[in-house]
């Protein structure tokens, strides 16, 4: 197929479908990504949508263009999650059965909303792509309608309808920022936005561990990863689409790559300063405009938050990352005199920077540590990389040899 599969007038079509069925998601400026990058930034935020991500709308689009026989025989999918949430509460408001295939690792949330939207969930696999193969091989079994997750045009023109959405009620927009997994989302808003304003820019954002479409835009051929590995699961793809990549290719203007320590801090700075929850995948295009991954200045920037179904056994975790890549949270250990008094004066000088202690590890059993000493491993939260700094340059000036752990 070619990117000409996929027109503006589909999506608008989409647009007229999904009225009554997805939200119209709201569009905020973000004061602290403004300030910090030197822009207008306003968050998308689809992490509100029903089903928690943007994938009701190319679900649902979807699902609506079946004929009767094809309803008659269910739909099944393959999904990492948000995917297969938006089949399944799409197929049951249709009345339609639904089977979802889900890698073994797939969030317990996302699996448990899942089933709780109406989906026969099978799980199968260590990614994306290992359910997709097993969901296939029961397409062939059942006759089900195959709902893919990202290469389909009707599900591409339903998730393009945020583009609409952005341009009218934003049209002095410059750019939009776009997770990419598979690619169907920025490939729907690629076309939708380039069509209703040529010089607009769209840039992609993968996770580093999962940058099938980056890579195979170096390479302008499509290439299959030998592995994914990254929190953002909800992207975790190893091999971009046929129809997203021509898309990709022709309307696309940049892809970049963003570490998940960089996307742990944007969730962390989403959560505290927007007030909002967002998961690894939706938090992407974030971490792009946090750590300079992208060259712009003054201008107007839409960011698209895709989702919001976050494992709450990930949340610690991902905060924990976050914190620590801001510089909010420190592990450090000396050596002191193995005498009273001595972790007391150590605990004072932590205490007069204002400096937290989270938790303290005295140990005087340690093969490289004289006889005579302990060594004392502290957990700190600091208020920022520069507090930590002061901190460890104060308790170097009075002697202590500091040595930075790995947490």
């Amino acid at each position: 197929m070619e990117s000409s599969a996929i027109t503006l007038g589909d999506i608008k079509r989409a647009y007229e479908r999904l009225k009554g069925t997805a939200k119209k998601t709201t569009i905020d400026e973000s004061r602290t990504l403004s300030e910090m990058t030197g822009n207008r930034v306003f968050l998308k935020a689809e992490n509100l949508q029903k089903t928690g991500a943007f994938k009701i709308r190319g679900a649902f689009n979807k699902i609506m263009s079946l004929t009767g026989d094809e309803k008659a025989k269910g739909v099944i999918a393959a999904s990492a999650g948000n995917h297969a949430q938006g089949v399944a509460l799409a197929a049951t408001s249709a009345g339609i059965l639904s089977t979802i295939v889900m890698p073994e690792g797939a969030p317990v949330t996302k699996v448990t909303a899942t089933k709780g939207y109406g989906a026969s969930v099978i799980l199968w696999g260590q990614s994306y792509d290992d359910a997709y193969k097993k969901a296939l091989e029961i397409q062939s079994q059942t006759g089900a309608t195959f709902v893919h997750a990202f290469d389909d045009p009707d599900v591409i023109a339903g998730q393009g309808t945020i583009a609409l959405e952005i341009l009218e009620e934003i049209p002095e927009t410059q750019y939009i920022i776009v997770p990419v997994g598979g690619g169907g989302l920025i490939s729907g808003i690629a076309v939708a936005a380039k069509a209703l304003k040529p010089d607009i820019k769209v840039i992609g954002v993968q996770a580093e561990g999962a940058a099938s479409a980056f890579v195979s835009r170096s390479n302008n051929r499509i290439t299959e990863l030998a592995s994914v590995r990254t929190i953002a699961d909800g992207i975790a793809v190893k091999k971009i689409g046929k129809l997203t990549f021509s898309v990709i290719q022709k309307y696309v203007d940049d892809i970049v790559t963003v570490k998940d320590e960089e996307i742990a801090h944007a969730i962390l700075n989403l959560l505290e300063r927007s007030k909002l929850v967002v998961e690894g995948a939706g938090a992407v295009g974030v971490a792009a405009l946090m750590y300079n991954k992208i060259d712009v200045k003054n201008s107007n920037i839409v960011v698209l938050l895709s989702g919001g179904n976050i494992d709450v056994n990930m949340i610690s975790r991902i905060i924990e990352k976050g914190l620590i890549e801001s510089g909010r949270y420190i592990r450090l250990a000396t050596v002191i005199p193995d005498q009273p008094g001595t972790l007391n004066s150590l605990l004072k000088t932590v205490a007069s920077v204002k400096a937290n202690v989270i938790s303290v590890f005295h140990n005087r059993a340690r093969q490289d540590v004289a006889i005579g000493q302990a060594e004392v491993e502290l957990e700190l939260e600091t208020r920022d990389s520069e507090h930590a700094s002061q901190l460890i340059q104060l308790l170097k000036k009075q002697g202590y040899r500091i040595k930075i752990k790995d947490i």
